[in-house]
């Protein structure tokens, strides 16, 4: 997947470094990365650029589904 213009203008002009983070549901987002992490979540990436933490989720969270439903669903 590509960033659009508008996505690729916004993360040109944003010079803040972030990190992926999965929580407990294995549910991805960008956290900036001179902050705290917040309870329950973890750092998957080394700080990065905006556009290259998306990059990173849009080629790992593939499917979305909280990691509870996933494995509820696949209960005989």
């Amino acid at each position: 997947m590509t960033q659009t213009p508008a996505e690729t203008a916004t993360d040109a002009a944003d010079s803040t470094r972030y990190v992926v983070v999965t929580n407990h549901e294995e549910q991805y987002s960008l956290w900036p990365a001179h902050r705290e992490l917040p309870p329950g979540w973890q750092a998957r990436t080394e700080p990065a650029d905006r556009g290259s933490c998306l990059e990173h989720i849009r080629a790992h969270w593939v499917d979305m589904r909280p990691l509870s439903l996933r494995e509820r669903e696949q209960r005989p």
